[in-house]
């Protein structure tokens, strides 16, 4: 039985829970600790010789920095041997030849992975020389597409692994649809069925051009009840005397000739400004466009160069540095436009990169702006030591890409209420798309809500 006092009674339950159960989904809210549960655990199934050596799949910048360094922190973990299989090829290669009871790489390589230890010299595969016993994928909801080249591989070898666990705090950012491919990895399709055309035609009505899905009214409360054995559900609420979130929408008028500019080409499709000239061929393409144009910069051509349309933003992001010249500042980006504006304007900012090698410095309050994008560091990492006030240049349609950055700062260990600024350009898509995220949370909070078990 696990005995460690320094654990909260909840990271226990849930490292009991993955040891019993062995084949688990656990979603976790934010800041409760699933990688020193999920290490606890292994730690146990380790020295119990239940388990030989078991496989990390996370975010690039999480499988650099987390996972090793939650070892550090936890005496219990400190024998734990932890082999980091990111970088180059031969960086990978010699890190799985290492002796280790856990190896943690990045999703972008599990295709490289699989293909490494089951692909034979004819080309055909043999899935019986998969090495790990034990699987655990966090931020899971990566998986979420049945399409991906990284499920594919993946749901080849789940089931060879014993212990089989998936960590997230958002299961199904985008509905029920994103939970078939999760839950197939633990059963094999036993739950929610062997393959996603069956799961749609039983669940969900399609619309008359079959491009959309709508759950049936009994299908949410049948899906939970599925998932609910092997599903452990926790809010950070339930357990967590959190601080205050403050959520901030700063408004900023376009100039008239540019929002008049804006309504033309969200009707036209097409738009005519200074020298260049601007098409959108589908309503998808000038979303994309409409959310380039409310921050203050269009794309012209495929290289990437843009045509700058209104600083009505960056004024904005201005005024907000100069009324919190005392804070460091977290700030989200959507566009590489976006950041080759917010550098010029701000050039001692640092761009958080790949390796994550900022993170530290950021922590000790060293960095005054850490410029970084939600789908590069919107899982796992620990920004709340650096700041409590978080800005969000541009925002993008992503539930799970923004609960996740939020959740940087809005965290276990966050000493202070976290101010959350969304700059949202009056009368444009900026608008929709927080009413868009805001639709898509409360989906997410009741699904959470009905997965909540008493499991002992």
């Amino acid at each position: 039985m696990l005995s460690y006092d320094n654990l909260h009674a909840y990271q226990v339950k849930t490292s009991r829970f993955i040891v019993d159960k062995k084949r688990t989904f656990i979603c976790l809210g934010m800041g409760l600790g699933k990688s020193v549960s999920t290490l606890t655990a292994i730690s146990e199934l380790v020295d119990s010789f239940s388990m030989k050596r078991g496989l990390v799949i996370a975010p690039l910048r999480v499988a650099n920095t987390v996972w090793k360094q939650e070892t550090c922190k936890w005496s219990h973990l400190s024998e734990l041997k932890i082999n980091i299989a990111t970088g180059t090829p031969k960086q990978r290669l010699s890190a799985l030849l290492l002796p280790s009871d856990l190896v943690v790489i990045n999703r972008e390589n599990v295709v490289w992975l699989v293909n490494h230890y089951c692909k034979l010299p004819n080309g055909k595969f043999d899935y019986s020389k998969w090495p790990f016993d034990g699987l655990f994928i966090d931020e899971s909801s990566s998986f979420k597409s049945p399409t991906s080249a990284r499920f594919k591989s993946l749901k080849r070898v789940s089931g060879i692994s014993e212990f089989v666990v998936l960590l997230t705090g958002t299961p199904a950012p985008n509905g029920l649809m994103d939970l078939w491919s999760q839950n197939f990895l633990i059963d094999n399709g036993q739950a929610l069925g062997r393959n996603i055309t069956a799961y749609r035609q039983r669940y969900f009505d399609v619309d008359y051009m079959g491009y959309a899905y709508t759950p049936k009214d009994w299908a949410k409360a049948t899906v939970e009840e599925l998932i609910a054995p092997h599903t452990l559900s926790m809010g950070a609420e339930d357990y967590l005397d959190m601080p205050e979130r403050i959520d901030i929408n700063i408004e900023v008028e376009l100039p008239t000739k540019t929002m008049q500019a804006y309504t033309d080409f969200s009707k036209n499709l097409y738009l005519e400004w200074e020298q260049s000239e601007f098409e959108a061929l589908s309503a998808g393409v000038l979303a994309n466009k409409l959310l380039q144009f409310s921050n203050g910069a269009l794309y012209t051509d495929i290289a990437k160069n843009f045509e700058l349309i209104h600083d009505a933003k960056i004024d904005a992001l201005v005024d907000i540095v100069n009324d919190n010249a005392g804070e460091n500042i977290l700030l989200a980006y959507n566009f590489k436009s976006d950041l080759v504006r917010i550098k010029e304007k701000f050039p001692d900012a640092v761009i958080l990169s790949k390796d994550g090698a900022e993170i530290e410095d950021w922590n000790n309050g060293k960095i005054k702006m850490l410029i970084a994008h939600p789908a590069s560091a919107g899982h796992g990492l620990n920004l709340q030591g650096g700041s409590a006030t978080m800005i969000w240049f541009g925002l993008n349609w992503s539930l799970e890409l923004y609960q996740q950055f939020c959740a940087r700062l809005h965290r276990q260990g966050q000493t202070r209420p976290v101010r959350v600024f969304h700059i949202i350009s009056k009368g444009t898509i900026d608008e929709r798309v927080m009413s868009v995220l805001g639709n898509k949370d409360a989906v997410q909070s009741s699904l959470l809500s009905a997965l909540k078990t008493n499991h002992k």
